[in-house]
């Protein structure tokens, strides 16, 4: 490497390298974009002439001719106090994206879009192409950027069914959230349970709709009525709602939660009211994460594979930056955890 003027190492040069392993530059070029139309022993000469000078690609100048960026971003339509929270649902997508784009040597960019200003900011930072492709979670409400984002062709994935009327398709991964809820809920009919209550999701989410779907659909073949309470998915919404269920029905004898930190605030009011569980009222959640396995008692619910969705959607949004097909729809399982709540 040689000095420069002002005393500080200039950054070898193509044509540098070039020299060291006897090719032309364009050879060079090629090899460092990746390009397999070159000979392996040649490949091989260039590669150890840029180990050897200690030559790094110059980004900007790479992306210019590849039209890559190398990079992926991940959008969550959330405050950053909400995705920097104690949910592990926010914590288990950025890991799966994460591991799924760093073995595919490809770089995650971490958008948080909580208010009007946040998602226009976004909408510009996706629509100048900084970013090789987009992923979406927990959206909110029929949300136009992801359909918009496509027509521009630009690769897009979203974690659950987009909402609203797309005029094009718009892939997606998601969970069996309806079949998984009926099976929690089949399992309290099927232990004589009378009066099942439910503490629903927000209902501009699809994962919110789908869980409370799911739930009327299991008690529609019943003589049981509906019993509803809506919360955000946080163990505060819980609480709030579990003593709203109670009043509106002291003789409830069981309550699905669509989230296990909503059921987790559930237990507490339930404590707190001198109800036990699961004895006068069975409880069960949704998502499985860790501390399901330490409440007391310890957690009945239905399992989502959060980290595997962050996988599947990396992986799905990297086929089409390269150009393959993809399936629209990308359904994982869920699987109902039998413990003591319920």
């Amino acid at each position: 490497m040689t000095r420069a003027k002002n005393g500080t190492r200039e950054r070898p040069t193509l044509e540098a390298v070039a020299r060291r392993a006897g090719v032309s530059r364009a050879t060079v070029s090629r090899v460092v974009n990746g390009s397999t139309t070159v000979a392996e022993p040649i490949q091989e000469a260039v590669r150890r002439a840029v180990r050897e000078l200690g030559y790094v690609p110059n980004l900007a100048a790479r992306s210019l001719v590849t039209q890559r960026t190398d990079s992926a971003a991940l959008i969550l339509p959330e405050t950053p106090t909400r995705v920097f929270s104690d949910d592990p649902f926010f914590h288990g997508i950025i890991r799966g994206v994460s591991m799924e784009l760093d073995a595919a040597d490809k770089q995650l960019v971490l958008l948080i879009a909580g208010s009007t200003a946040g998602h226009d900011r976004v909408e510009r930072y996706t629509m100048s192409r900084h970013v090789d492709g987009v992923m979406f979670a927990s959206m909110h409400g029929a949300d136009p950027l992801p359909a918009a984002l496509i027509r521009m062709g630009i690769p897009v994935v979203c974690s659950g069914r987009p909402l609203g009327r797309a005029t094009v398709e718009v892939p997606y991964v998601d969970v069996d959230q309806i079949g998984g809820v009926v099976s929690a809920v089949q399992h309290l009919l099927d232990s004589g349970r009378k009066r099942i209550a439910t503490i629903a999701g927000p209902q501009d989410m699809v994962a919110g709709i789908d869980r409370l779907t799911g739930y009327r659909q299991a008690l529609r073949d019943s003589d049981r009525r509906s019993i509803v309470a809506i919360g955000d998915f946080t163990r505060e919404s819980g609480t709030v709602a579990m003593r709203q269920l109670l009043d509106d029905d002291p003789k409830l004898d069981a309550v699905f939660a669509a989230s296990d930190l909503m059921a987790h605030g559930a237990l507490r009011v339930l404590r707190e009211a001198g109800r036990r569980v699961p004895d006068d009222v069975a409880v069960i959640g949704f998502d499985d994460i860790e501390m399901a396995r330490y409440t007391e008692p310890p957690l009945t619910t239905v399992r989502q594979p959060i980290q595997q969705i962050g996988r599947e959607m990396a992986r799905q949004l990297m086929r089409l930056v390269a150009g393959e097909e993809i399936e629209a729809v990308t359904m994982l399982p869920t699987e109902l955890i039998i413990r003591e709540s319920a």
